[in-house]
């Protein structure tokens, strides 16, 4: 059976984008998970200086770590229209260590927010860089007013339930052809 990694892009204990990336893989059928925090890889500041010091054994850990699965569900929380400077630095981290860090496999990229907007400028973002770093298939998906819509680990508006749900099947079709 094929299997998917699941994180956030946030290093916040509280982050409901993990709440959301978690939601989202329990929504697969056939296909299998495992769920990270990047709170467990502690690296410097990505600088040239750094990488010439050589790589931190938490980097080739995490990037090793993508190695093991079909596919990646990943939700960004947005910081000033960007990633996160948590997300950011695993990010360059990895690029040095493989430039295709999604290892052209499927990518189901999610955000959410507080506020009506979902996140979308870094999805924006994300769809833009993500599809030239390996991320092949890349399906999106913004759940807007985070408090309002998912309660209980759950998404309590049958729209939005539906539209993720269908995201996730296109998602997981593309990992299991």
């Amino acid at each position: 059976m094929k299997k998917i990694l699941a994180f956030a892009g946030s290093t916040s204990s509280t982050s409901i984008n993990k709440q959301l990336a978690t939601f989202a893989a329990q929504n697969l059928e056939n296909t299998t998970f495992d769920i990270i925090d990047l709170r467990d890889f502690t690296l410097p500041i990505y600088s040239s200086d750094e990488e010439q010091k050589g790589f931190p054994e938490d980097a080739k850990k995490f990037s090793s770590l993508l190695d093991n699965y079909d596919g990646f569900i990943v939700s960004l929380a947005e910081h000033n229209g960007s990633y996160t400077a948590a997300f950011k630095n695993i990010y360059d981290w990895s690029s040095r260590l493989e430039a295709k860090i999604f290892r052209d496999k499927p990518l189901l990229l999610m955000a959410t927010s507080p506020g009506g907007r979902g996140g979308q400028t870094v999805l924006e973002v994300g769809s833009q860089t993500f599809s030239r770093m390996g991320a092949k298939e890349l399906v999106s998906f913004s759940l807007p007013s985070f408090y309002d819509n998912f309660k209980d680990d759950k998404i309590v508006s049958e729209e939005l339930l539906s539209s993720l749900k269908e995201k996730v099947n296109q998602f997981e079709n593309f990992v299991n052809q």
